[in-house]
């Protein structure tokens, strides 16, 4: 019960379809399993409702809120949504990220370029500027955002590496404004993770069998395998609970010491796009 009598929203808290469970979800569970009274926000309803279903058929809370984050209306009733479920927002949890049409940057189209910095970092910050004030109200809060490795090493795609840098300096920025109030603000970088968007997405996408793709990944990994959601969720779980209290403005790796080897070959992700 690490995050007993706590208020968590999960944003991003459905999944792609496919084999497995997705980083949302799991933060999701976890939450909810360790005590929390759980909003779950996601767009795909169908998929949101099975995250609901999911916590509640294991004995947990949860209500759910549909939102495109796109839309600073929606992420404005996100977080009224909570207040009126829940009476307040102890932890905010940013899970949606996107790569959808990236390129090198001579061939990027600038809609890819749009579409992915709106998705990955502006509605990141628009989910945030909706709950601070909650949180500054309360004097205390935690906030964990979803980077990825990808922002700190070598990376082929432009879109979603800038877009995942600046969700690390988003980050830093509401750490540094919001400790006045007791409001921390950590990230997680994962790295390559065994996810329904992550395998499924790539297999169709790169036209690579789902067993190859998945040899491939995981011999990326100095560790010798990809990680879980579950290990995503877990670190989560730690920085939004009062065990990293003393913790704030942290960007955490998740990714089997993947980027450990910055600069060097064995760090590359391009023979994943290949």
């Amino acid at each position: 019960m690490r995050l007993k009598d706590k208020v968590a929203i999960v944003v991003g808290a459905g999944q792609t379809p496919g084999e497995g469970l997705g980083n949302g979800r799991a933060t999701a569970l976890l939450f909810a399993k360790e005590g929390a009274r759980v909003l779950a926000v996601d767009r795909d309803t169908r998929s949101l409702e099975e995250t609901r279903e999911q916590i509640e058929g294991a004995g947990g809370v949860c209500t759910t809120q549909h939102a495109d984050i796109l839309k600073e209306g929606d992420c404005e009733e996100i977080a009224r949504a909570c207040v009126r479920a829940f009476g307040r927002i102890d932890i905010l949890h940013n899970n949606v990220g996107i790569g959808t049409h990236d390129s090198s940057i001579v061939k990027l189209d600038t809609s890819a370029w749009d579409n992915i910095m709106d998705t990955n970092l502006k509605g990141m910050a628009l989910t945030c500027k909706h709950v601070l004030p909650v949180m500054r109200r309360q004097r205390g809060g935690a906030i964990v955002n979803v980077s990825s490795i990808a922002a700190i090493v070598s990376y082929p795609l432009i879109a979603y590496k800038v877009s995942k840098a600046g969700v690390n300096a988003l980050t830093q920025l509401i750490a540094s404004s919001g400790a006045k109030y007791g409001i921390r603000a950590n990230a997680i970088m994962p790295g390559l993770i065994n996810t329904p968007m992550a395998i499924e997405g790539h297999s169709t996408a790169l036209n690579v069998p789902r067993d190859e793709l998945i040899r491939r990944r995981d011999a990326q990994v100095p560790l010798g395998k990809m990680g879980t959601a579950w290990d995503v969720a877990y670190a989560a779980l730690f920085l939004a609970s009062d065990e990293a209290g003393f913790i704030t403005g942290v960007i955490i790796p998740v990714d089997g010491g993947q980027s450990g080897q910055v600069g060097g070959s064995e760090s590359s992700f391009g023979g994943l796009f290949r």
